[in-house]
C-alpha cells in the first residue's frame, strides 16, 4: 500500500482560509467535506480543499466531530459546544469536573463519547448530556497515559472504542460500558510495525472495516494498521515539520487520509494507489 502527498489545506497565515495560531482536530462529513478546528473557530472547506464557511468558537477548541444528524460538536476546556449544521450554536454542555479539556468526541447509537485529557479519562453521555460512565479509568493507572496532553480515540462501525494510550505504546479497545477489549501495538525504536520513543501514537482514528491509522512524534509519522495489529503502510514522514505532535488525522470515503500539521497549521491529503 503506497501513498502519496496529493493536497495541501489551509496552513500558517492571516486569510480567511488560514490559522494562525493553533490548528487541532480533523473530521469528515457525509459528502467529505473537512472540517478543521483551530485558534477559535471551525473552518469547512469542500472536497476540492475550497473554504466554504466558517464560524467562531467561545473558547479554543481541541476537538470537531459531526454527528448523524449533522450537527458539530466542539470540544473545549470545560465544555462542549454544539451547532447545527450551518454554525449556529444549539447547545452548550458544561462540566468544569468531567469535561475539563475535551480533546476527542465520538458517537455510539444516541450516546455520545468525549475524551478528557484533564481527568485522562474517556467520557460516556447520553444524547441529553447526562454522565452515564466512565471509561479506561478502572486500571492500576487511574487512566490513559498521556505525557503529550492529548486523548484521542475513534468509534469503529460496531460501535468498539479505538483508544490511543501512548504511555502504554498500543491502542486499546473498550465497549462503551467499559469493558476492555484488547489491544495492539509494542514498543519498537527500529520496527516501523512497532511505536517508538516515551509515547506513541497520540492520535488514532477508523475508517472501513477494519483499517486503524495513528499518528506518532519525534519524528512525525502516518501509519496504518489493520485491527489485529497488522502494519500495511507507513504512509507518510517527509512533509510534516520535525517538531510536529498531537497531528490529529481523519479519512474520507475515498480513503483519502487528512493529517493536521500541528506547526505548519496545514491539512496534508494523502491518498492510496501512488507510487513514491
Amino acid at each position: 500500500m503506497a501513498y502519496a502527498l496529493v493536497q495541501t489545506i489551509a496552513g500558517r497565515g492571516v486569510g480567511p482560509d488560514r490559522f494562525t495560531a493553533a490548528l487541532r482536530s480533523l473530521t469528515v462529513d457525509k459528502t467529505d467535506r473537512l472540517y478543521a478546528a483551530g485558534d477559535s473557530e471551525v473552518k469547512v472547506f469542500g472536497p476540492g480543499g475550497t473554504l466554504e464557511r466558517r464560524w467562531p468558537t467561545s473558547s479554543p477548541p481541541h476537538s470537531v466531530a459531526i454527528a448523524d444528524d449533522g450537527r458539530v460538536f466542539v470540544g473545549e476546556s470545560g465544555q462542549v459546544e454544539i451547532f447545527d449544521a450551518a454554525g449556529r450554536i444549539a447547545h452548550t454542555w458544561r462540566d468544569a469536573q468531567r469535561l475539563g479539556r475535551v480533546t476527542a468526541i465520538g458517537f455510539v447509537g444516541d450516546d455520545v463519547i468525549a475524551a478528557d485529557a484533564a481527568g485522562r479519562t474517556i467520557r460516556r453521555f447520553d444524547a441529553g448530556g447526562r454522565f452515564l460512565n466512565d471509561i479506561g479509568r478502572n486500571n492500576r493507572t487511574e487512566g490513559f497515559l498521556i505525557p503529550n496532553g492529548v486523548l484521542d480515540f475513534s468509534v469503529d462501525a460496531r460501535g468498539v472504542i479505538h483508544a490511543a494510550n501512548p504511555g502504554k505504546h498500543r491502542v486499546e479497545r473498550y465497549t462503551p460500558s467499559d469493558q476492555l477489549l484488547g489491544h495492539i501495538g509494542r514498543f519498537d525504536g527500529n520496527d516501523p510495525s512497532g511505536f517508538p520513543g516515551c509515547c506513541n501514537p497520540t492520535n488514532v482514528t477508523v475508517a472501513g472495516r477494519d483499517r486503524l491509522y495513528v499518528t506518532e512524534k519525534a519524528g512525525p509519522r502516518v501509519k496504518v494498521y489493520d485491527f489485529e495489529g497488522r502494519l500495511l503502510s507507513v504512509i507518510a514522514t517527509a512533509p510534516f515539520d520535525f517538531n510536529c505532535k498531537n497531528m490529529d488525522l481523519t479519512v474520507d470515503s475515498r480513503g483519502r487520509v487528512y493529517v493536521a500539521d500541528t506547526v505548519r497549521l496545514e491539512v496534508c491529503v494523502f491518498e492510496e494507489g501512488h507510487e513514491r
